[in-house]
């Protein structure tokens, strides 16, 4: 236990120093090369981890055990955990035999995914009671083959509805850069665990920002693979929004954690990508996008940040020019609210046949509750019209690409939110607007199908981090790893620490 104390958190920076030499056979594919960290961490990032466990500097029970102290002692200030499973993750890690780049790792599995031996409550008072998933998704089996060790199960919002992490039904996960601020969502535990210094990287999903989000409002790095890129993630169609990855502390472990889990069977849409280990030589086309999906021009701190990260781009040499949505987005936001909507009268509906009864507010959420009653009362066939509609869309963001590589937004139109200003139970009429107010830059790249990320290039002058959002074209997902590395080392991030941490 003192041994990781000594030699691995109060040496985080030599580890990582070490690290930055290592040959990729550390990361688990021989031939390549850790890339350098742009400055010394506070913390470890999980390559780094990894290494350590690898050089026996310190062992995996070691790492189980420093996360599980760190629970303990943040747990009750941030919220982030629905559910623990420490006594699993020490016999796994007593047991050793983890193989992969992550082998011996902690991890947090987001309460969305199912993961065999531990219940799935979708953030839900309706869920309560559930018993333990028999088998584990798809995407978390292929996490446990890269080596990582499952200490619990990070919190969401109710169905990953909201891009806030507030459950009715276990209370508010709290932003470790200022705890009366939201983490963003639906990914936000996984976040703030991260963010905080529990773990270093967590699953985290995306039907709608869900990764980007979190990671722009906790000062994380979030990317959002293109549709079909990972396990598990065979649906082509535009309705199917979701993809699973992490949030991070540092590109090279977003890029290593990709590339073990991307598809390389026969059906995978994509060339497999592999590795990403380096930044980018080439000189992109940037078009630069700030009037949110209803027109809004965002708030004076995350235009600061946008600009400035033009400013940045345009030091390192990429041809930058204003660009406009491809779509009539205020159409667009409508008929994903439909889409959105329609999900949500299904997970209703599964609750009122597990229940025996219609739930109301006590067992659903105001909004969710609102979701399904808007479905109930569409005209016939507005669904189908509005998936109509989406898919033209995505052929329109496609088209964008004719003559950029990459787009550069905001995240969101405000730094993070206090809590209780986008939570499930604001009147649904009301937050409505607040969410099209708020969030309107990220759902077209899930229907789209498309890769996008939030970058940690700003902060607030009260300290708040403001993420900046590049998307590129579907399939492009290289780009967007060589680009963030080049932005790692421009502007470095990974020694900034939140005021609640580990």
């Amino acid at each position: 236990m003192t041994k990781l104390t000594r030699r691995g958190l109060l040496a985080a920076s030599a580890a990582a120093s070490a690290a930055t030499a290592a040959p990729a056979a550390a990361l688990g594919w021989p031939g390549k090369k850790a890339p350098p960290p742009a400055q010394a961490p506070w913390t470890p990032d999980a390559t780094t981890v990894a290494s350590m466990i690898r050089n026996r500097e310190i062992s995996p029970v070691e790492a189980v055990e420093a996360a599980i102290r760190r629970t303990e002692a943040l747990q009750p200030v941030l919220n982030f955990m629905v559910n623990s499973d420490f006594d699993r993750a020490l016999d796994a890690a007593k047991k050793g035999g983890q193989t992969g780049p992550f082998a011996g790792v902690p991890f947090l599995v987001k309460d969305l995914a199912d993961y065999a031996g531990t219940p799935t409550r979708n953030g839900s008072a309706g869920s309560y009671g559930a018993p333990p998933a028999a088998t584990s998704d798809v995407w978390v089996d292929a996490a446990l083959k890269a080596g990582f060790i499952v200490i619990g199960k990070s919190a969401s919002p109710e169905f990953g509805y909201l891009p806030t992490t507030e459950p009715l039904a276990y209370g508010p996960t709290r932003n470790p850069w200022n705890t009366g601020r939201s983490t963003g969502g639906s990914s936000g535990g996984a976040a703030t665990a991260v963010s905080a210094g529990v773990v270093s990287i967590a699953h985290a999903s995306d039907g709608g920002g869900s990764i980007r989000i979190p990671a722009s409002c906790c000062g994380l790095f979030g990317f959002k693979p293109s549709r079909g890129r990972l396990a598990g993630n065979t649906d082509m169609r535009v309705t199917a929004l979701s993809v699973n990855h992490v949030d991070s502390r540092s590109v090279r472990d977003s890029a290593a954690m990709f590339a073990a889990t991307e598809r390389t069977d026969a059906q995978a849409p994509y060339p497999a990508v592999g590795f990403v280990e380096r930044p980018t030589r080439k000189k992109l086309r940037i078009g630069v996008l700030s009037i949110s999906g209803n027109g809004r021009e965002p708030d004076a701190e995350v235009r600061a940040g946008l600009d400035n990260a033009v400013k940045l781009l345009r030091a390192m040499g990429h041809r930058v020019s204003e660009t406009k949505w491809p779509i009539d987005s205020a159409r667009f936001g409508q008929d994903f609210l439909t889409l959105w909507s329609a999900g949500a009268a299904m997970d209703i509906a599964a609750m009122s046949k597990a229940l025996g009864r219609a739930p109301d507010s006590s067992m659903a959420e105001p909004f969710s509750l609102g979701m399904a009653e808007l479905i109930a009362k569409a005209p016939e066939g507005a669904v189908d019209a509005a998936i109509g509609r989406l898919a033209e869309a995505s052929v329109a963001y496609d088209g964008w690409f004719s003559k950029f590589d990459v787009i550069v937004s905001p995240v969101l139109t405000k730094p993070p939110v206090p809590l209780g200003f986008v939570s499930g139970d604001v009147p649904f009429a009301e937050l409505s607007q607040r969410l099209t107010d708020y969030v309107g830059y990220t759902p077209l790249h899930n229907v789209a199908g498309a890769p996008a990320m939030s970058v940690p290039l700003h902060w607030t002058a009260d300290g708040l981090p403001v993420g900046v959002h590049f998307a590129a074209r579907a399939g492009n997902d290289r780009m967007l790893f060589e680009l963030a590395y080049a932005l790692e080392q421009a502007q470095p991030w990974a020694g900034r620490k939140p005021g609640v941490s580990a």
